[in-house]
This record gives C-alpha cells, structure tokens and sequence, in this order.
C-alpha cells in the first residue's frame, strides 16, 4: 500500500524531532553533527534564538497579508536587499525554483518589453539544478528530473560548462539570456571559474542579451561573501536566492537591476504567499546576523580550516576519492566509491552530509559552525573512512 506522504524521496529511516545549533537529535534521543544543514538551508544552525525570537514575535502578531496590502517587513528586507548586492528591485516568492521561475520570465519579459519579443530563449550549462518546476527542469536538462514529464518547455539551449566556444556558438537572434550557478551544487559541487563568469558577463554585453545568475544554493554567505559572485567582481541583471535566506523558513527572492526590473508591470508575476510577514520576519532576522561586523569573515575563515582538513583526510585515503571540490563552506568529496556509502557511513558515526552529481558528497555546514565542530566532523569522516577500507566497498 502507498504511503500517505507520496513517495518523492528515497528517505532514511530517522525522525529528526529536535535541532540545536549544529546538532540534530533523533527520535532516540542520538545527536547527528548536521554537516548537509537541510541542503544548504539552515545557515544560521537550528533554532538559532535570534530567528526564533523573530519568528514568535512575529507569530504572534500577525502571520499573513495578501501583496494586495504593503507589508512593511517586505519593504525594510528589499530594501536591505538592495543595499548590499548590485540590484536595484526585488520580488519575493517561496522557494529557489519559483525565483528562477521569477528570473526567467524576467528574462523574456524585458526583451519583450523592450521590443525583442523574438528572444525567448536562455542558454544553461550542462551539470546545471534550476529546480523541479517543468520549466526549470527544462533549463536543466537533467535526463532522470525529466524522465516521465515530457515533454517539457521549449527556449533553453545547453553548452558544456565553462565552454566559450560553445556557449558563442548557441547565440542566435533568439538569444535572451545566459544562466549560470556560480558553483554547481547539485551537479557535483563544481565551482565556476572566476574568469568565466567574467567572459560570460563580456559576451552578454556583446551581444544584448541578459546575464542571470543562480544563487539559490551559494548565495546567502555560502561562500564567505553575501553572493558567490562577488568573488569574480562581476555583476548579473538578475539573480535568484533561497535556501539560506530564511534560515529554515521557506522563502526566495529575485533580485534584479532597475532597468530588468521595471518591466515587470502590476499584474505580471505574482505570488500568494511570497513574502508575507512571517518569512519577511526571518529573513531580516537572518540578515541581521549575516551583516553582523566579522560575520562573513569568519565564513571564510571556518571554510578554509574545513577545506585544509578535509583535503588532509582525502589524500589519506586514495582508494576512497578523487579529490576535493568546491568554495567557502560548499565542499565537495568526489569519491571513487558509490558516494552513498560514505554518506550511510558517515551517519552510521552521528554525521549527516549530503549527496550531490558526478558522485560526490557535500559538506555543508551551518555558516555558524565553529571550528570544534569542524574538528569533529573530520574525525568521523576520518574514522567513516578507516571502516570502509576494510570493506568490499
């Protein structure tokens, strides 16, 4: 017989019921080290108290107003928004695949608007996650997300990652865009280079078309900067944020320069409960502390303790991996053994990581986690990896 809850997910069988800072406990009573923070979502930790002072005070005064009404909590996070990050204007939704949904109707309606209505279509990166929406599932062009939901939207024309050649080559008169991860999470944690993105941004201007950028995985201190793409002194026309931006609660954003921007006109996107006061709550919540003096330094301090250690730990054990990917605290073990048995390994020891394409394991610890943490962390991989050298694999 079905489940009640529809089987989308090939779950393990632990019922987290509690969460502090970088632990989770389960049903027993067992502490897990939490170094997959839900995919990348919980960057502040769990229960972090500013957040849930946030979110009770809020909770308790009101949950819910229609974007019919202005919501002032939306207007102070936009315009927070605004000023730390190279954008202008801001749309609030629920999740990473409603705002790349957002950017890339974005995408078509300024060229409409702006007398192009020919470009419609968006060149992606093969390797590339956009979300399980039919139409960034399309962007991504995923054979096993899109196997049994043919056929699937028309407009995206895929290139190899960091090829400029063919990404010049699949311009056409129908061109409106280019989207890109700054580092690939999903895809096996595969960092753009910084010269590409730079390329990316040249041949854009080039040729008119719109430079969108997908930072729902990287952005929001991932990497020790507010955006990824900061690394690389460049700037989109429109990028897309979630997961860490609420810290747990469900809440993403579109963030667009003013001339993209302002072609969105009343009535042309809209969303019942993006942004409404309790998401707009945590989310200021989350930024207060990100914005916090030191905050984003000392990410990028924890990132390379975590990174050196890990590489330690990888050439240690040679039979195991190939090698070690990834920025800030967006790590990546490529194995050479079926990455799910390190992971099944690692939370047989009490640590939770997660899996990612071209068979590697994700490190991503809550942005808070401190170096004892990290510490501890290594010492369970280190012994996760120990066992499985004894094993067949």
């Amino acid at each position: 017989m079905i489940s009640a809850v529809m089987p989308t997910y090939a779950r393990e069988d632990i019922a987290f019921v509690s969460g502090e800072g970088v632990y989770l406990v389960d049903a027993s009573g067992r502490r897990y080290l939490d170094f997959g923070a839900g995919v990348a979502v919980t960057a502040l930790g769990h229960c972090h108290p500013h957040l849930v002072e946030a979110l009770t005070k809020q909770a308790a005064t009101l949950w819910h107003c229609s974007n019919l009404y202005r919501i002032p909590g939306q207007e102070r996070l936009a315009q927070r928004l605004v000023d730390a990050s190279f954008a202008d204007s801001v749309f609030f939704c629920n999740s990473g695949a409603e705002a790349v949904e957002a950017t890339l109707k974005l995408a078509r309606r300024y060229h409409d608007e702006t007398g192009h209505p020919e470009r419609f279509r968006v060149i992606t990166f093969a390797g590339s996650f956009h979300g399980r929406t039919l139409a960034t599932l399309a962007a991504a062009k995923q054979e096993r997300h899109m196997a049994g939901f043919a056929p699937m939207p028309d407009g995206f024309d895929q290139v190899a990652f960091g090829n400029m050649n063919e990404l010049r080559a699949a311009i056409t008169g129908e061109t409106a865009a280019i989207l890109v991860e700054p580092v690939q999470g999903e895809g096996g944690v595969r960092p753009a280079d910084a010269e590409f993105l730079r390329a990316l941004r040249k041949v854009a201007d080039e040729f008119g078309l719109l430079f969108l950028l997908d930072e729902v995985q990287t952005g929001m201190g991932r990497t020790g900067r507010l955006f990824a793409h900061e690394w690389a002194g460049v700037e989109p026309d429109v990028l897309a944020v979630a997961k860490g931006l609420g810290g747990g609660f469900p809440v993403g954003a579109c963030l667009a320069k003013e001339h993209v921007a302002k072609t969105m006109k009343a009535g042309a996107h809209g969303s019942t409960f993006g942004g409404n006061p309790l998401a707009m709550a945590c989310a200021n919540a989350v930024l207060d502390v990100m914005l916090a003096d030191g905050f984003l330094p000392a990410v990028e301090a924890k990132a390379a303790r975590l990174r050196k250690r890990a590489e330690a730990v990888v050439a240690a054990h040679p039979r195991l991996f190939l090698g070690v990917r990834g920025v800030g605290l967006l790590i990546g073990l490529q194995c050479k053994i079926p990455n799910g048995k390190l992971i099944g390994q690692l939370r047989a020891n009490g640590m939770l990581a997660v899996g990612a394409g071209d068979n590697v394991v994700r490190l991503v610890p809550p942005l808070i986690v401190e170096d004892s943490h990290i510490e501890a962390a290594m010492a369970i991989l280190e012994k996760s990896c120990a066992e499985l050298e004894k094993t067949e694999f």
